[in-house]
């Protein structure tokens, strides 16, 4: 075989692993969502099961990144982005950055309506920061019930249970900065004149 081949194939399994453990998901619900079994998807992921075409598809589907991206095809030279939304339960989320590790960038765009998600406050190693672009986004974050608007942001540690939505029947868009080590983003602005500290 290929020698470059052989190697793209043997570091398919931690990217797979990286995908999995940075979209918070369990191998059973990887493996619901691609009926692909748990033991499968397990040793595919330590490298004691060779990626074939027809496994590789579905997971490709349900990261929502193309196939290039799960074998680390070398760049054909073409500048496009290619952005590849994933929608589940009312929330799409465009991947901002394509590096695994480190912090990642999402857009997220949350329906609103008669379909809205119940809130249900999750916990997870990480940090993360939110900047709403459009609409009004309800944040639970621990004891806290807030909403922000556009052009407000927050910050917190993730390991505080919370749960966002839409806060009213609009359909909220908003920018998020996730690390999952507990990264911290900074913002530095600088005042508007006239806005002298004394």
């Amino acid at each position: 075989m290929d020698h470059d081949l052989d190697q793209a194939l043997n570091s398919v399994g931690p990217r797979l692993r990286t995908l999995r453990t940075q979209r918070d998901i369990t191998l059973s619900d990887l493996a619901t969502t691609t009926a692909i079994s748990v033991s499968t998807l397990s040793r595919l992921e330590t490298g004691e099961r060779r990626p074939t075409l027809e496994l590789l598809l579905p997971l490709a589907r349900a990261y929502g990144v193309t196939l290039d991206e799960l074998v680390d095809a070398p760049p054909t030279g073409d500048p496009r982005v290619h952005l590849r939304p994933t929608t589940r339960g009312g929330m799409t989320m465009i991947p901002l950055t394509r590096r695994p590790g480190g912090i990642q960038a999402y857009k997220i765009v949350l329906s609103a309506g008669p379909g809205r998600q119940e809130p249900d406050p999750q916990a997870h190693e990480g940090y993360e920061w939110l900047y709403v672009l459009n609409g009004r986004l309800r944040v639970l974050l621990g004891e806290h019930d807030l909403v922000l608007g556009a052009g407000e942001a927050a910050e917190f540690d993730t390991r505080v249970p919370h749960w966002f939505g839409a806060a009213d029947e609009q359909t909220v868009e908003f920018l998020s900065l996730f690390g999952a080590q507990g990264e911290k983003a900074h913002l530095r602005a600088r005042p508007k004149q006239g806005d002298r500290t004394v």
